[in-house]
């Protein structure tokens, strides 16, 4: 089964969390043991697991990426701009593949599923979430 879930972003750099929708997804689709693939469409975010306790977290992700890749040291920023985006949502990577146990994603108590947005804002990004059942012995 998949489905895609639209988000709109608000800042630049941001990460939003996106769990309940995977989790929603996942129980529509009625599997109870297999994987959940979540995917951005989309070459300036990415998708990332990370703790929901407290948003200092997530801060932190995001003020990391800005040391490690600064905004405007780039080749490509002479094209648009976002030289520095491509690179964070590169590192990170466009996907996540959940295991779904017992119908719902096997996430730990500290774990959600966050769409990293790196040159936003966006009125609309897309997240493509694919949940495959286990095959039968």
């Amino acid at each position: 089964m998949r489905r895609v879930i639209e988000v709109a972003t608000r800042e630049r750099e941001e990460l939003v969390d996106i769990t309940d929708e995977v989790r929603a997804i996942v129980a529509e689709s009625g599997v109870r043991d297999g994987l959940v693939h979540v995917y951005v469409q989309g070459a300036t975010a990415a998708i990332m697991i990370q703790e929901n306790w407290d948003d200092s977290v997530q801060r932190d992700v995001v003020t990391l990426l800005r040391k490690l890749i600064p905004r405007g040291a780039w080749e490509h920023d002479r094209q648009d701009g976002n030289g520095d985006a491509h690179l964070k949502s590169g590192l990170v990577g466009p996907g996540e593949t959940i295991p779904v146990i017992d119908g719902k994603p096997g996430l730990s108590t500290w774990q959600n599923v966050f769409l990293c947005e790196f040159d936003g804002p966006r009125p609309r990004r897309r997240v493509v979430v694919t949940v495959i059942p286990d095959p039968a012995p």
